[in-house]
Order: structure tokens, then C-alpha cells, then sequence
């Protein structure tokens, strides 16, 4: 039988350095700066839309885009603080009231604008431009996102696959509020909410997995 001294000579032999993580909030600063890179790359490509100066002196609309942007800065901070094991479950609170705030917001644009255009929405053109922008969002800051979270705690798989999600659902909304006049109709409800529960439900599905592949 092995002695304690022993087992614990084997295991530091074998054990390797580990490098110790960036600060949550300074690791929330460089996902924050991808996303700012997606943006930019963006405007170059499709360029703002041509009526957002006139949109952001509308209340309902400024308030809702930095709803959108908030959201996602504080899903962000909120995965990066529950990605150390030692920080408290409270921060998933963090991103709730604009959160709540950003989907009131998306309803109420969608219902108004629903009634002053009609059932006929968005045309097929459009539609196409949406999708290639949330898919030219979503991907890569979701990539980055998980990457960076991999190396920390993976007791929170879920929680941090939820975090995660979200931040990236908000970030891709404020992108399309930039970049598409989706607020003209309902279909808006649909790209937004509807995209951010398919990342959120696939990031709760696969958040796991994935940390446990790691």
C-alpha cells in the first residue's frame, strides 16, 4: 500500500503550472472589444442604416438599443465573474432589469408597428440581409465567448452557457437595431427573441458538453 507522502510526491511530480486567469472584468473588456471589432467590420460591409441619426433622438428606440447593448455588457461580465468558482450566483441577477427592460422595449415596438404597416412585413431582401447580419454577429463573438470561458470554473457549465447567450443575443440585437430597419416590423419579435432563445436554449444544451470535453 502506497504511503500518503508518497501519493503526494507522485502527483506534484506529474503536476503542471497553471497560469493563472485574467481578472473577470479586464477578460469582459477583450470579448467586449471583439464585438466591437464584429461592429465595425459590419459598418463597413453594410453600412449603418441611413435613418439611424433620425432614430436615436426617438425615447423608445435610444432606449431600447442601449437596453439591447447594456444587456449584453452585463451577461458578459456576469459569465466572466461566475466563470471563477469562488465568486457568488448572484451575479446571474446582474443582466435581469435590462434584460427585462430590452424585451419590453422589442414588444412594444413590434405591436405598434405592426398595426401602422400591416400583415405584409418585411420584404424577402431584408429578411436575407437580417439573417446574414445575425449570423455574422452570433458566430463569432459566440465562439470567442465559449473560448474564453473554457479555462475557468466548470461547476457553473449551465449558468455560464445562459450568461453567454445572452450576452451574445443582445449583442446581435444591437447590431441589427444598427444595421436593419427591423423595427418596421413584427418580424422583429421574431429575430430577436426567437434568435436569442435558440442560442440561450442551445447554449444551456451544449454548455455542459462542452465544458466537460474541455
Amino acid at each position: 500500500m502506497i504511503r500518503t507522502s508518497d501519493l503526494i510526491d507522485a502527483l506534484v511530480a506529474d503536476a503542471r503550472p497553471v497560469r493563472r486567469l485574467a481578472p473577470p472584468l479586464a477578460r469582459a473588456a477583450a470579448w467586449l472589444l471583439v464585438a466591437a471589432l464584429v461592429f465595425a467590420l459590419l459598418a463597413l460591409g453594410h453600412g449603418v442604416r441611413a435613418d439611424l441619426g433620425a432614430r436615436l433622438v426617438e425615447p423608445s428606440f435610444a432606449l431600447g438599443l442601449a437596453a439591447a447593448l447594456a444587456t449584453g455588457i452585463l451577461a458578459a461580465t456576469a459569465a466572466f465573474m461566475l466563470n471563477l468558482p469562488d465568486r457568488s450566483r448572484g451575479w446571474l441577477l446582474l443582466p435581469l432589469p435590462t434584460l427585462a427592460l430590452w424585451i419590453a422595449g422589442i414588444g412594444q415596438a413590434c405591436l405598434t408597428n405592426w398595426v401602422a404597416i400591416g400583415p405584409a412585413g418585411m420584404q424577402l431582401g431584408e429578411t436575407a440581409r437580417c439573417f446574414s447580419t445575425l449570423l455574422l454577429t452570433s458566430l463569432p463573438l459566440s465562439i470567442a465567448l465559449f473560448a474564453m470561458l473554457r479555462r475557468g470554473s466548470v461547476l457553473r457549465a449551465r449558468a455560464l452557457a445562459l450568461m453567454a447567450s445572452i450576452a451574445v443575443a443582445a449583442m446581435t440585437a444591437t447590431a441589427m437595431s444598427l444595421f436593419h430597419r427591423l423595427d418596421a416590423s413584427a418580424l422583429v419579435l421574431i429575430w430577436n427573441l426567437g434568435v436569442a432563445g435558440v442560442i440561450v436554449a442551445l447554449g444551456s444544451w451544449l454548455g455542459p458538453r462542452a465544458a466537460r470535453a474541455a
